[in-house]
């Protein structure tokens, strides 16, 4: 493990707060900053967010509450109660990466909708009876992190030449929005002294769509592949961790490269992180940019998958990515394949 090298911090207050007489300047500068470390690791942390201090607050001990309960509590809003919306509680080993096991625990929500909406993924979430403040939490802190998205992607914008709305007014203009909150448990809750060479609380991967936005508690277990190896991805109070997804990897034909990442918590306690996932709305094909076409060149992804071999929505990635993921829901959440599509 290469611990040199640590990540960017950029702060994002320009596109978050409100207009300075020198804001363009201020803008292009934060633009500046995110394409380079977009080239370089296509990871970085984000100060300036504007998410209030109590709200994580109250999003941390309503989810640490949550993980004390009995598995049986735990168990009564489980993911096989979610149907089609693909929302609720897993338990530990309930999730692959990879083919593989991972070593946490976790609830998945999105956008609060009804049970009407007919497309996979989509529906309501739920909320455990016995943590009754974790539904306001997890909502207000939805609402505040699709407006750091947006605002995040004001600034890939200009970091590619393009308009400052160019996303906001196509498409992330509605936005896919997923949420999760995970727990690694420490090797002892499982009763070894320590987790084996191979195995992780998350396994290498890439994330799916356009920006992962990253809090973390006080523990240290991310862990990024970048050209110097791979390096550490420590806590620092105040930000988030950014970074980019197979989405925004295709579009720039593979200009940005949304980068392998991994977890192992090695603490001896229990570690709680909370990714949020902006993606590109539901119907929304994904072709190269009209600046960007796809390239030969550049760094070859990881797992050697061809993104441009692709063709159909963001909704048909995503929903052949999570019938993988969760190999017991595919049959609710995986579309008929459709002729001339292929799936990655």
């Amino acid at each position: 493990m290469n611990s040199a090298g640590p990540l960017p911090v950029i702060d994002v207050s320009p596109f978050t707060g409100p207009s300075t007489s020198d804001g363009g300047r201020e803008r292009a500068a934060v633009a500046r900053r995110i394409e380079a470390a977009c080239l370089d690791s296509g990871f970085f942390y984000v100060s300036g967010h504007g998410v209030p201090d109590d709200l994580i607050a109250l999003l941390r001990e309503a989810a640490a509450r949550f993980f004390l309960l009995p598995p049986e509590h735990k168990m009564r809003v489980s993911m096989d109660r979610g149907g089609r919306a693909w929302r609720g509680y897993f338990p530990v080993g309930g999730e692959l990466t990879s083919g593989r096991p991972d070593l946490k625990e976790g609830l998945y929500f999105g956008a609060d909708l009804g049970h009407e909406d007919p497309r996979p993924l989509h529906g309501p979430n739920l909320y455990p009876e016995e943590v009754p403040e974790l539904r306001a939490a997890v909502r207000a802190y939805i609402d505040a992190l699709t407006g750091v998205g947006q605002a995040v992607m004001r600034g890939v914008a200009l970091s590619l030449g393009l308009e400052e709305d160019y996303f906001a007014s196509g498409y992330t203009a509605t936005p896919t929005v997923l949420f999760r909150i995970f727990h690694y448990p420490p090797p002892a809750e499982s009763g070894r002294g320590e987790w084996g060479p191979d195995e992780w609380g998350v396994g290498e991967h890439t994330d799916y769509g356009l920006l992962t936005l990253l809090l973390q508690d006080d523990n240290p277990g991310l862990q990024v592949h970048t050209a110097r190896g791979w390096i550490e991805a420590p806590p620092i109070p105040g930000t988030l961790v950014c970074n980019i997804g197979d989405m925004l990897d295709r579009l720039t034909g593979g200009l940005y490269r949304s980068t392998p990442h991994r977890v192992r918590n090695h603490t001896g306690r229990g570690r709680l992180s909370f990714p949020f996932f902006f993606d590109p709305g539901w119907d929304c094909e994904v072709p190269p940019l009209p600046s960007r076409p796809a390239r030969d060149g550049g760094r070859p992804r990881w797992d050697g998958l061809d993104l441009r071999a692709f063709t159909g929505t963001y909704g048909d990635y995503l929903t052949a990515k999570v019938a993988k993921v969760f190999p017991h829901l595919g049959g609710r959440v995986l579309p008929r394949p459709s002729a001339g599509r292929e799936t990655v």
